[in-house]
């Protein structure tokens, strides 16, 4: 009998702070990898995050990315943290022949590091850096349509021991960031909880067009950037297909009042 394939996972990599301010979500995102996706079981991680945005699809091919702490004005002891995770030039190869196969053109990158969007998350679902990790590029101009096609194209990956990451953040207004509040902004939970529904409901139609349906998307994204990876996910998913699938939520919490933290992990759904 052969394993079960690998969940598809969303996280919300929140601000670069997150890396050691990690609230609720750091525990629970540490908690769900060593219950559902041990390192030792993992072949890979691809990952895609908002902060590597190409003009086409690209796939990070470095054996040894460096950490890249590309941020600015945060405290010093951010600068210090390192995710020394090697990359796997042969897994890289896999997913740009994966996307030659669904048409997809993609380039390869071999100077590539590990981003904060990716290194940042990964410091707390895999803290000891051992499992290589394979970066793919978000492309400009690719709207919910594309970036779920190439989330589809590696959906046999997770067959493979290959744990398959969009990397963004539910809620991403950072207009709205120094506001002080402390309680979530309502506007982020009427947004996140909307998302919930139609990721639970299988509503293709209804995220795919989220820009226009959903409740207070464009102050909740004024770029869509940071809200695209989740699509990745849902493609590797195989979601709003045939097959029903059950996410599970890793978290909901929301940081600053207007970053929403949540992150989920899509399955196929238990038969009854």
């Amino acid at each position: 009998m052969s394993a079960a394939p690998l969940p598809s996972l969303f996280v919300s990599h929140g601000a670069p702070l997150f890396a050691t301010e990690p609230g609720t979500t750091g525990p629970a995102l540490q908690a769900w990898a060593k219950a559902h996706a041990p390192a030792e079981g993992l072949r890979g991680i691809v990952i895609m995050s908002p902060h590597w945005m190409a003009r086409t699809p690209a796939v990070m091919t470095n054996p040894a990315p460096a950490t890249w702490h590309d941020f600015g004005g945060f405290p010093a002891e951010l600068y210090q943290l390192q995710y020394p995770a090697p990359g796997s030039p042969e897994l890289a190869r896999e997913v740009l022949a994966l996307f030659q196969a669904a048409g997809i053109a993609a380039q390869s990158d071999a100077q590539r590091p590990l981003d904060h969007g990716a290194w940042v998350p990964l410091m707390h679902l895999y803290p000891q850096a051992g499992v290589p990790v394979v970066q793919v590029a978000l492309p400009v101009g690719h709207g919910p349509k594309e970036v779920f096609a190439m989330g589809q194209a590696l959906a046999g990956l997770r067959e493979g021991g290959v744990l398959v990451v969009g990397s963004g953040s539910m809620t991403h207004n950072l207009g709205e960031f120094f506001g002080g509040g402390r309680e979530p902004s309502p506007y982020v939970l009427e947004f996140s909880r909307w998302v919930e529904s139609a990721i639970t409901r299988g509503d293709r139609t209804a995220l795919l067009n989220y820009r226009e349906l959903a409740p207070h998307a464009r102050r909740a994204h004024p770029t869509e950037d940071h809200f695209l990876p989740l699509f990745f996910t849902l493609g590797a998913a195989g979601w709003g297909g045939d097959a029903p699938l059950q996410a599970d939520y890793i978290s909901r919490e929301v940081m600053y009042s207007m970053l929403a933290m949540d992150a989920f992990a899509l399955t196929e759904a238990a038969v009854a």
